[in-house]
């Protein structure tokens, strides 16, 4: 019989969380650390970013390593410097978790032209850029993982979140197309998308979503609880867990699949 994967079963491994000082992105960073993970947190920098690189190392497992660089996901140059970075400090990536920024809600009729340009980089683009800058390795070395972070709004639209519901379902597509050809060469890709969680993000549409409708936050937050069949939100916490799985070897014939982890939320069966 196959022995049990243990908990430190990324040990050694080198994983890159882009959207890392916070939030889901830091919830990943949490749970692939655990897992004897050597993270390499980025974002846009400063003291958040540090003071979770810090909180993360308190939690890492014996010998995991923490760094943090900066970066800025829409860039490209950004992401190439900071692959670099990465590899010269941590090693070779095994590991990528594809986390960006959250588009503002707006209904599709007022889109404008500077919206599309500002959001494709970073809900989408930056996505097949980071995937083409790790896979060279992941493929010689015949072992990675690729998760990104998306919404449940690529399965099921969310109301005034035009650029949400048009891009996360564009970024499943290119996944899925990606997972096809390197499945066969060790390598994973796979997506997560959660719903409602208590993050900064989550607090952000409800600001958008209290000025729209003249709606208390509390009202808006017992709507979209009342959305979910578990009657709650989630703990970013618990979509982490979700994401350290999909990196961990026992996640090794899983592939090209998006995730929905929402409490109920979709309510369709596809």
């Amino acid at each position: 019989m196959t022995p049990p994967h243990r908990l430190d079963d990324l040990a050694g491994r080198v994983a890159l969380v882009t959207g890392g000082s916070s939030g889901l992105g830091f919830a990943a960073a949490q749970a692939l650390a655990r897992r004897g993970a050597h993270v390499v947190i980025a974002s846009r920098g400063g003291e958040k970013l540090e003071a979770a690189r810090a909180r993360l190392a308190e939690h890492a497992a014996p010998g995991a390593k923490i760094a943090a660089l900066p970066v800025d996901v829409r860039d490209l140059a950004s992401l190439e410097a900071l692959v670099a970075a990465t590899e010269q400090s941590a090693g070779p990536v095994d590991v990528l978790v594809a986390n960006g920024g959250g588009p503002p809600a707006k209904p599709a009729a007022e889109v404008t032209e500077e919206d599309w340009q500002n959001v494709l980089p970073l809900v989408f683009l930056f996505i097949p850029r980071l995937c083409r800058l790790v896979l060279p390795g992941m493929r010689a070395r015949r072992w990675g993982r690729i998760v990104a972070i998306n919404s449940v709004s690529a399965r099921q639209p969310i109301p005034n979140l035009a650029m949400s519901n048009a891009l996360r379902p564009a970024v499943l597509g290119y996944l899925k197309t990606l997972s096809n050809e390197v499945a066969g060469e060790g390598v994973t890709v796979n997506a997560v998308l959660p719903g409602y969680t208590l993050t900064e993000r989550q607090t952000e549409l409800a600001a958008a979503a209290c000025a729209r409708t003249g709606k208390t936050a509390e009202e808006i937050y017992r709507s979209w609880v009342g959305d979910t069949a578990a009657g709650r939100m989630a703990d970013p916490q618990e979509i982490g867990e979700v994401i350290g799985f999909l990196c961990s070897p026992a996640a090794s014939y899983l592939t090209g699949q998006a995730v929905t982890v929402d409490g109920g939320y979709v309510k369709g069966l596809m």
